[in-house]
């Protein structure tokens, strides 16, 4: 039994208080680190409700193989893609847009432009849309890029 005039008492309670400051301060570190950080989700998915028909020689290729990309940093974070999307958990990004398909159409057009002039007053359309992502995972870093490619039509 304890007496509070017993010396060895105030040596318990001081080993008992900083036991506790290191839980408390795991506990505030880990409540931290699960509060804060971002996700990143982003998804390019096309659909068109306006019936076109090609086979009536309206239109002309403009360009084929056109691109556009968008990339972004994370740091303490996860990375994936599954199919049409890729997802990010991360602690905090360091880099990049958190829109990597609009930046990535957004570069598509500004990559046409540069090589084939303005697209004002032109009825243009992409076909033959898709992407690719590339993901670089490390322990405490990880990177998105997403690559846009289309062809464009020029309708007539």
């Amino acid at each position: 039994m304890l007496i509070l005039s017993d010396p060895n008492y105030l040596d318990i309670i001081n080993n008992l208080n900083r036991i506790n400051m290191k839980n408390l301060a795991v506990l505030a570190f880990l409540t931290i680190l699960l509060t804060t950080g971002c996700t990143n989700t982003g998804a390019f998915l096309s659909s068109n409700q306006t019936l076109v028909n090609l086979n009536e020689g309206n239109y002309s290729l403009a360009a084929t193989n056109v691109n556009g990309e968008s990339e972004a940093a994370y740091i303490f974070g996860l990375s994936y893609s599954t199919g049409f999307m890729a997802n990010t958990l991360a602690l905090a990004r360091v880099e990049g847009s958190s829109s990597l398909y609009a930046d990535a159409l957004e570069n598509l057009w500004a990559n046409y432009n540069e090589v084939h002039g303005g697209t004002a007053n032109n009825s243009l359309a992409l076909a033959n849309v898709r992407y690719d992502s590339d993901i670089l995972n490390l322990f405490f870093y990880t990177k998105v890029k997403i690559t846009v490619r289309a062809d464009i039509i020029e309708f007539n």
